[in-house]
């Protein structure tokens, strides 16, 4: 069995702790406006500010009309990944059309073609680390992360043995082209706002 193998039966056991975890998350008196994801057996609650949301929903909007309103397109919404505990929950995720649902009514890591991270101030490091090699473990041929403090776009592509060959840096102001992936749009980023 190889490492990348090992984590990904690591997913399927952690997912009985995640819904503990989830459960009691539930339960608590999040404030409104705040997004909680568990990445690497760690809780994370991070307020939405104006600036990643508005990134995000342009890239949304993006996805949406390239493959249609039908699309299955979701923003913050849990998807267990292999590793260790982690229940992520995108900014966007773009699952393939046959994508359904499995018998606890979670969808499928396996179901997902790409992923588009906005930096939060605070939690930028999972998105660079553990979230990028949960990713590339899991096999998304494509992950793209939009950082509004530095100004730039990263492409991430080729998973292997846990993470991505290839990586593009696209500046703020130029267009992402995503032609040629699974995404198979191109993405402007000239009105992305900055922090």
């Amino acid at each position: 069995m190889t490492v990348v193998d090992d984590r990904i039966a690591m997913a399927d056991a952690n997912t009985q702790r995640l819904d503990e975890w989830f459960e009691r998350l539930e339960r608590m008196p999040v404030p409104e406006g705040f997004r909680v994801e568990i990445v690497g057996g760690n809780v994370y609650m991070t307020p939405q500010r104006d600036t990643h949301w508005g990134i995000t929903f342009k890239i949304a909007r993006a996805v949406e009309d390239r493959f249609g309103k039908g699309a299955k397109v979701f923003s913050d919404v849990r998807i267990d990944f292999p590793g260790h505990e982690n229940g992520l929950c995108p900014d966007v995720a773009v699952l393939r059309a046959s994508a359904e649902k499995d018998d606890e009514g979670r969808w499928r890591y396996e179901d997902v073609e790409c992923v588009f991270e906005v930096i939060s101030e605070g939690t930028a490091a999972n998105d660079y680390g553990p979230k990028k090699a949960a990713y590339a473990t899991a096999g998304l041929p494509l992950y793209v992360i939009a950082d509004p403090y530095q100004g730039r776009c990263y492409v991430y592509t080729d998973p292997k043995n846990g993470d991505y060959v290839t990586r593009t840096r696209v500046d703020f102001g130029d267009t992402v082209d995503l032609t040629g992936t699974v995404a198979d749009l191109t993405l402007g980023t000239d009105d992305f706002p900055r922090d």
